[in-house]
């Protein structure tokens, strides 16, 4: 029999209006909030100055979509010199949850340069003291509040590069999950996001690494998302229906900080880098192709993946494609700007990277 363990140090309180904990949790430390440009006038910002009062040390405000490595770099040894003795409270989507965690180790040098350097050549960066972060998220999709990854992008270089930081001092302390913070998320965002959850429920089940706690976690998201987004996109306003899409999230985010995501993650990097599409579309449209890569390879994988739907469904994979599309997501490549040729070269590259070699369809049974 398989021996499997099952880990996560983060701390979660869940639950509508739970933002108002978030001075709870602090335990009279001081705090930085990093957070994007839109929380002052949406009144997200007044509402965690009013929280945290004195304990508000300084607030980064402008992370902007798919942290950028000039952006972390710019900021990095000005952020260690004001912030060295603060929490990092980090407030938005999965953007700025990443962003902040590029913040949390510090190194001798004080200069990001040393971080990206050991990110280039393959290395762990060595860390000399880090700071804890408590995690809000604003989407429900994420799941970096329950994982200690990080990614980084840059788009400045001669040819453009994807990083992951994951360090054992980038987990988060603590997540604070408020489904109220999604209420004002536009449709095409609560869309991708939720779709971005579903890949992760997906991608935790077709993977060398699940065992029976991840299993449990990532198939109740994976039903949670294809039973009830449509409702919700039809709803936005319906307190249950946020509330479930934001447990959904964090769900598949346990899920997956255990097993880590695997090959329609790896394709959606390029498909982010070279064709522009958001994260939560990249990783989720290729979702019904990479099912029907993993069916009937591994019995017990199928087993789970049959549980998304229900048994009496014969063919899931279509059943995904066809949810999909009452979303309004074609999963056909062609419609995203990539010819044929294009997806198989993809697909191909995909399977020999670290996350494509997570997936079962690589392993022999």
């Amino acid at each position: 029999m398989k021996v499997w363990k099952y880990h996560n140090p983060v701390d979660i309180t869940f639950g509508w209006g739970s933002l108002s904990q978030l001075p709870k949790l602090l335990k009279g430390r001081r705090a930085v909030v990093v957070t994007f440009p839109q929380a002052k006038e949406t009144g997200l910002l007044g509402q965690l100055q009013t929280f945290l009062g004195k304990q508000l040390a300084g607030v980064i405000d402008d992370v902007q979509p798919n942290p950028e490595l000039s952006w972390v770099s710019g900021h990095y040894k000005e952020f260690w010199k004001h912030y060295a003795d603060c929490v990092v409270v980090a407030v938005g989507g999965g953007s700025v949850l990443d962003s902040a965690k590029m913040f949390l180790p510090g190194v001798a040098s004080a200069d990001f340069a040393e971080i990206h350097a050991a990110l280039a050549s393959g290395q762990t960066p060595s860390v000399s003291r880090a700071l804890p972060m408590i995690a809000v998220p604003t989407t429900a999709g994420t799941g970096s509040e329950v994982t200690p990854w990080a990614t980084l992008w840059d788009r400045t270089s001669a040819q453009h590069q994807k990083y992951s930081l994951h360090l054992a001092q980038t987990w988060p302390e603590a997540a604070l999950v408020d489904p109220e913070l999604t209420l004002s998320l536009p449709a095409i965002v609560t869309r991708d996001s939720n779709l971005d959850a579903l890949s992760h429920a997906l991608e935790a089940i077709w993977n060398v690494n699940a065992n029976p706690v991840s299993d449990g976690l990532a198939l109740q998201a994976a039903q949670t998302v294809v039973r009830h987004l449509p409702a919700l996109l039809d709803n936005p306003s319906s307190v249950p229906l946020r509330t479930l899409a934001s447990q959904a999230s964090l769900l598949a985010g346990l899920a997956f900080s255990n097993t880590k995501t695997a090959l329609a993650h790896n394709i959606s990097y390029e498909m982010t880098l070279k064709h522009g599409l958001t994260h939560g579309l990249a990783c989720s449209f290729t979702l019904p192709m990479v099912w029907r890569l993993a069916w009937g390879k591994r019995a017990d994988r199928d087993a789970v993946l049959q549980q998304v739907f229900g048994s009496h469904v014969a063919d899931p994979a279509s059943a995904l494609d066809q949810f999909l599309g009452s979303v309004g997501v074609s999963s056909d490549f062609k419609a995203h700007g990539v010819t044929d040729e294009q997806a198989s070269d993809m697909v191909a590259r995909a399977l020999q990277g670290p996350r494509g070699r997570n997936f079962v369809h690589t392993v022999e049974v």
